[in-house]
């Protein structure tokens, strides 16, 4: 299954979990060091469920919670 909003066209993105340590100079150490850094996705909330189309059948479909908050979609 992709993990794509039907409605939207949200996707996974990449990005990065960054470790540090190390305490920070603000409080007095001599800085925080990058210690690793672990690829990561950030995922949408997708949640399947039934919409109604133009011609005004029912379909199943992956949608982002943020397009059924905003109203883009009918809910069956």
């Amino acid at each position: 299954m992709a993990r794509i909003c039907a409605i939207t066209g949200k996707r996974p993105v990449k990005g990065s979990r960054i470790n540090r340590k190390g305490q920070s100079k603000k409080s007095g150490g001599i800085g925080t060091h990058i210690t690793s850094i672990t690829p990561r996705k950030f995922r949408p909330n997708l949640q399947r469920i039934r919409i109604r189309t133009a011609n005004g059948g029912t379909k199943r479909v992956w949608v982002a919670v943020k397009a059924i908050k905003a109203g883009l979609v009918q809910k069956v």
